[in-house]
């Protein structure tokens, strides 16, 4: 691809995101829009999804920073259920869905159809991550859909390799099917796990945060590469990888998580912005091989297999959700749930640009390849579009509970409370040492920063400001960025007097911005 078309694909998509976050309509959706608007702009160059791009360039560090950010506490409390949808779904959607092909689209053999039915299979992990974050579901709901879209490619990846064996007469059977399965998902955990602990131990002592951050780029496509490289699952060792050096970052530098973070929510951004965009952009590509059919054929088969992928998702979760609660030691063991859980799990199924690219994957060989690319183009919309823009809807339709801010701001007040403590008998330890003698000013100074640290969540629980409605931790944090920016006026009005020069400014204002970041903690959109 010309850089020109690549640039130009950059910044629609970032500008499109940024605008989605004026909008009540989540950003993954508009950018699809957008970009099924963009494909029948005269001049606007033909993007076909590449596989050998988008599987191991753009999926592993989209993988990465949903993992990174996952929580394994969280995810191991869960494993049940999302065992569940991330492999045990997948499978029964690849034949739900592929027999359901089967009997609609005459001609299509079963092995073709199964093909389909894996390409199809998995929910995507951008979207759902996306539209969750964006909703604010309840936790467990959002750890149940984060952890099935960190697996269920791999699931998908692999039982699309099977199904294609089968479609193009050089299947092994089903023992090799499964010696195949078991290969790719145990040797992907195996591969995790062999880079996970020399990474982390390169990572914590690596003292220059910019060679940090290039390790941190590099290990999501490291991992893959190498469980690739022995065929199994790349996915899963990205995964296993990104669990657990998310786990163990609080092992890491300061000056590196802050960097870090800073970087990888920049490359999430621009990735998740294209690839969404990307997907509406494929439209020309798809509806360019479909000259052999009947438009209203294929608008039906379209339609019947949307329908196959939503039935099948309920068929599954509710039976998976209750059918295991008949067992005391799971019911003691989990939360207790309503019918309405299953309702969200099962309707947020959107798919996305991983089916699309495994699609373009397939070989020209394979008879009815243009009906699968467009079939899955139409599943992948027809979920984002109207999973997505109902979903909101539904979720305030059945009154989930929300979040208990309340709860949580005290658990971490009472947290911060038992933190303070003890930096305070450490401190008090260490000002009683000869070498740590401190005039009094700077001694008092450590305790009064350390007693705002422990006060600001606790100002949160109490009474706001009756005039603009913020807590006096919000006041205190405004003032001190009023404050800095008189500062940093003054820094450069002195540097246009060519009082000081661009490198002490430089300087002065890295100070101001260290002050402003302590200051002011950035809520998270």
């Amino acid at each position: 691809m010309e850089v020109l078309p690549l640039v130009a694909l950059v910044a629609g998509s970032a500008i499109v995101a940024g605008a989605a976050r004026w909008t009540p309509v989540p950003a993954p959706l508009l950018l699809v829009a957008a970009g099924l608007l963009a494909s029948y702009v005269p001049g606007v160059p033909s993007y076909t999804l590449d596989p050998h791009i988008v599987l191991p360039l753009l999926l592993p560090p989209l993988l990465y920073t949903a993992a990174v950010d996952s929580s394994y506490l969280d995810l191991r409390a869960n494993v049940r259920p999302v065992a569940l949808l991330s492999v045990g779904y997948v499978l029964f959607a690849t034949l739900a869905v592929g027999y359901a092909a089967y009997l609609v689209v005459p001609g299509l053999s079963l092995p073709v159809a199964l093909v389909l039915g894996a390409v199809i299979a998995p929910p995507d992990a951008v979207a759902a991550t996306a539209i969750a974050r964006k909703l604010g579901l309840p936790n467990r709901i959002t750890t149940i859909l984060q952890g099935e879209s960190l697996v269920n490619d791999a699931t998908a990846i692999t039982a699309y390799k099977v199904a294609l064996a089968a479609a193009v007469g050089v299947s092994a059977g089903w023992a090799g099917g499964i010696a195949e399965f078991l290969l790719a998902s145990v040797g992907g955990v195996g591969v995790g796990l062999l880079l996970m602990v020399p990474i982390h131990h390169l990572r914590k002592h690596l003292r220059e945060p910019l060679l940090q951050n290039t390790l941190s780029l590099l290990i999501p496509f490291v991992a893959y590469a190498a469980a690739e490289r022995v065929h199994a699952s790349g996915v899963l060792a990205v995964v296993v990888v990104a669990l657990y050096l998310g786990h163990r970052n609080w092992q890491v530098d300061f000056a590196t998580r802050l960097q870090e973070e800073a970087v990888w929510r920049m490359v999430a951004f621009v990735l998740e912005s294209v690839v969404f965009a990307l997907i509406g952009l494929q439209l020309p590509v798809v509806l360019k091989g479909l000259a052999e059919y009947e438009g209203w054929d294929a608008a039906w088969y379209a339609l019947a297999v949307f329908l196959a992928v939503v039935v099948a998702r309920f068929v599954w979760v509710f039976p998976a959700t209750f059918v295991p609660r008949l067992s005391e030691r799971i019911r003691t063991r989990e939360p207790d749930t309503t019918w309405k859980a299953p309702v969200i799990v099962g309707w947020a199924g959107m798919r996305g640009v991983v089916s699309l690219a495994i699609a373009f994957s397939v070989p020209m060989s394979v008879p009815h390849r243009n009906l699968i690319l467009f079939l899955t183009f139409t599943t992948v919309i027809g979920t984002l579009v109207v999973q997505g823009l109902t979903l909101p809807p539904l979720i305030r339709l059945l009154r989930l509970p929300p979040r208990d801010v309340q709860a949580e701001t005290l658990a971490e007040a009472q947290a911060q409370s038992e933190a303070s403590r003890a930096a305070e008998e450490r401190l008090a330890e260490l000002l009683a040492e000869p070498e740590n003698a401190l005039p009094p000013p700077l001694a008092q100074r450590l305790r009064t920063v350390m007693e705002r640290r422990r006060n600001a969540v606790w100002e949160r629980l109490g009474e706001v400001n009756p005039v603009t409605g913020e807590s006096a931790d919000d006041v205190y944090r405004r003032l001190a960025r009023e404050m800095i920016a008189s500062e940093r006026e003054v820094f450069v009005n002195q540097r246009d007097r060519r009082q000081i020069d661009d490198e002490m400014l430089r300087g002065l204002l890295r100070r101001l911005d260290l002050e402003e970041a302590a200051a002011y903690r950035e809520e998270t959109a």
